[in-house]
């Protein structure tokens, strides 16, 4: 199943939010709820495909030994710790250390070369931490940027994600083990023979080797070509290399892997061996050649003319190969030009698909066409094709780096992909062409929202509404923002500016019913959450909410009839059975209000407060033995929930099992020390006791027969 949010975990781990995931399994950021100051830690899902015994038992024994594996790594300083791994309700889970800080990705970004003293240093880094993995016999199979984190504590490398749950995942294909090892890893850091599923140890080696090659040339590997004839990466005409960490680098990426440094260690000795001066760098790259560029539209007509310039004097005067190549680059330039041209039209009527493939044409034609890259870019966002619309606007922005319309598209992209530091990063970049740009301000506050940056998203949102007054939704976004930081009236009086500019604006209404929640005015969120279904009939949360400001009037009739709204439309929402129910509770249509309760409960069987209030419920009924297991369950669920223990010692008292009572209303008072009721309870039921355990009278057995079961 999948997590939600807030959901425990183990008994003890509670999901904050989801961090990533695919078809076998998921990633989520949690608390420990038993540790002090609640600590933050990683939650890793392993889905297997099938839940027959066979599948599961094989799924046991390689979850348990990728566990030894992974919590043998962790004894490395550079390597998440595994805190815990376990099974539950069929599915795997390890609990892994949270690491502070950001990947690597951020740091080698397009365009960005680093020294070589820096690219040493940094090879060094991670082949020290590799050096440690491979003497376990493990392969890691996905070293990249993104698999490296800079700790924030102390600003060094990390290497994460192990693949273990992929791994796990895997080798079981429709409850079956296979025998052969899934291809894991990422484009341009993969190289054949993992590819073809045989990895290697020096396959993470390539992989270093290919970081070392983009820090180097600010390129990305999967936009190197290769050598068609040996299959060896063409890298240095991109780069001033000096001979030494060249050939290093060269050895580390070599296509045969048995001409690769065998180890981490050799290949840690071979950077120690290089002499790079300080400042020297020794030139050997080969000249590159200057690519053609094609004409932009603006220049078109006058350079039809110049070339039909040279057209004519070259049939008049016989110029032979020198103005037939000219002639043959200003026909390229020519088709490349109209082929884009044509693609930017297709694509302002949203053809975005046929724009592509004219863009692609034109790109065919001329493979530096910055233009048609960054229409590329923004065709395949429109169409939400996110990581191509990463790699085209990457090509854009190594072609002219500083493309205001490449670097904000990027940034909405990496947004999209929930990558926000790196998107902040972009739109910073953005804005240094083009500081007032509403949109991309927007784009930036939203981007810090989503890290929980909200002072900064504020002062974002500000910049917004500052170049363009009426910008409706940087009013509802910094009121959201306004909102988390539990400035509710200034929260208030932004939503009041969205709706101002847009007077349907449902989301604004939602938002704004729910701030005045906040504030305990509840006829004014009734008010406003009935605009938001005005203009949103079928928004099922906004129903939800009405309903709940109403219970808070206690009109109950009024809140029923919202969240009858709510199971109508959202029939799989639990809350909206589960609130219909409480309404009826507190009209004391115990009946009623039992068949919703259950509804609730059979969609989800985990939420400890249904549990309690199905008891309470019960106990209304004076079905106490069914009210006992109700609070039982919720206990189970929530063992620190005092109020489950102090009914369910009231149960307990009236079915006169006053020591079961009696240690119920002490876990109660254990949760909350100063829980006055039950104190009281708690005296009451020991007055019950202590006739009982008198000393009987001399002459006379002591009579048990009539005690309670204890």
């Amino acid at each position: 199943m999948n997590l939600t949010l807030g959901q425990i975990l183990g008994g003890h781990y509670q999901i904050i939010n989801s961090l990533g995931g695919g078809g076998f399994g998921k990633t989520y950021l949690a608390k420990d709820m038993y540790l002090p100051g609640n600590p933050p830690c990683v939650v890793k899902q392993l889905k297997p495909q099938s839940t027959n015994p066979q599948t599961l038992e094989i799924a046991r024994r390689l979850f348990d030994t990728e566990a030894k594996v992974l919590y043998q790594l962790g004894n490395h300083a550079q390597i998440p710790r595994l805190f815990a791994y376990f099974e539950e309700n069929q599915e795997f889970y390890l609990i892994q250390e949270f690491i502070e800080g950001y990947n690597l990705s951020e740091e080698l970004t397009p365009g960005k070369q680093l020294s070589e003293d820096e690219v040493v240093s940094l090879l060094q880094d991670i082949l020290e931490i590799l050096e440690f993995v491979h003497q376990q016999n493990v392969i890691h199979r996905d070293i990249n940027p993104r698999n490296l984190i800079r700790r924030q504590e102390d600003n060094k490398l990390v290497l994460i994600d192990f693949g273990a749950v992929k791994q796990i995942s895997t080798q079981i294909i429709n409850g079956i083990q296979s025998n052969l090892t899934v291809a894991i890893g990422t484009q341009g850091y993969l190289p054949s023979e993992q590819a073809n599923g045989h990895p290697k140890l020096t396959s993470d080696i390539y992989a270093v080797g290919m970081i070392g090659i983009q820090a180097l040339t600010g390129i990305f590997p999967n936009q190197l070509k290769t050598d068609l004839d040996t299959g060896e990466i063409i890298w240095r005409n991109h780069s001033s290399v000096s001979n030494g960490l060249g050939n290093v680098l060269d050895k580390m990426v070599r296509y045969d892997f048995r001409q690769r440094y065998q180890s981490a260690s050799e290949g840690l000795q071979a950077l120690k061996d290089l002499k790079i001066p300080t400042g020297v760098t020794m030139m050997v790259s080969p000249v590159a050649k200057t690519p053609v560029r094609p004409t932009t539209h603006k220049k078109a007509k006058k350079s039809v003319s110049i070339w039909r310039n040279v057209l004519i004097l070259t049939v008049l005067f016989g110029l032979g190969t020198v103005g037939g190549l000219y002639l043959v680059n200003f026909v390229n330039s020519s088709n490349a030009t109209d082929l884009y041209n044509r693609g930017k039209t297709l694509s302002e009527l949203n053809r975005n698909e046929e724009a592509i493939a004219l863009y692609n044409k034109a790109l065919k034609i001329s493979p530096d066409y910055f233009e048609a890259w960054n229409g590329c870019g923004k065709s395949l966002l429109d169409l939400k094709k996110y990581k191509e619309a990463l790699d085209a606007y990457d090509k854009a922005i190594q072609l002219n780096p500083v493309s205001f319309e490449a670097w904000a598209g990027r940034g909405y992209v990496l947004d999209n992909l929930q990558r926000y530091k790196e998107a902040i990063y972009s739109f910073d970049k953005a804005l240094k062409v083009k500081q007032n740009s509403p949109e991309v301000w927007n784009g930036k506050g939203e981007a810090q929202t989503n890290l929980q940056q909200y002072e900064e998203a504020i002062d974002s949102f500000d910049k917004a509404v500052k170049f363009k007054q009426d910008y409706y939704q940087a009013w509802y976004s910094k009121g959201w923002a306004e909102h988390n930081l539990q400035k509710y009236e200034d929260a208030i009086t932004s939503y009041n500016k969205a709706i101002d500019f847009k007077s349907d604006y449902a989301q604004a209404w939602h938002n704004r019913g729910n701030s005045l929640i906040s504030l305990q005015r509840y006829q004014d969120a009734v008010e406003s959450y009935e605009k938001a279904v005005k203009f949103q009939p079928n928004n099922y949360n906004a129903w939800y909410s009405r309903g709940n400001a109403l219970v808070n009037l206690q009109q109950y009739k009024e809140a029923i009839d919202s969240y009858k709204q709510v199971n109508k439309i959202q029939p799989s929402y639990y809350k909206g059975w589960y609130a219909r129910g409480w309404a009826l509770h507190q009209l004391e249509r115990y009946e009623e209000a039992l068949g919703f309760y259950q509804k609730a409960l059979r969609l989800n069987n985990n939420d400890y407060i249904i549990w309690y209030n199905l008891g309470n419920l019960l106990y209304n009924l004076k079905k106490y033995e069914d009210a006992i297991a109700s609070y039982n369950r919720a206990v189970s669920i929530r063992s620190e929930h005092y109020e489950s223990w102090f009914s369910r010692g009231n149960a307990l008292f009236n079915l006169q099992k006053y020591q079961e009572a009696l240690s119920s209303y002490e876990k109660a008072i254990r949760y909350k020390p100063d829980y006055q009721q039950a104190i009281e309870a708690k005296q009451q039921v020991e007055s019950q006791i202590k006739p009982e355990k008198l000393t009987p009278k001399a002459g006379k057995k002591s009579d048990k027969s009539g005690k309670a079961d204890s």
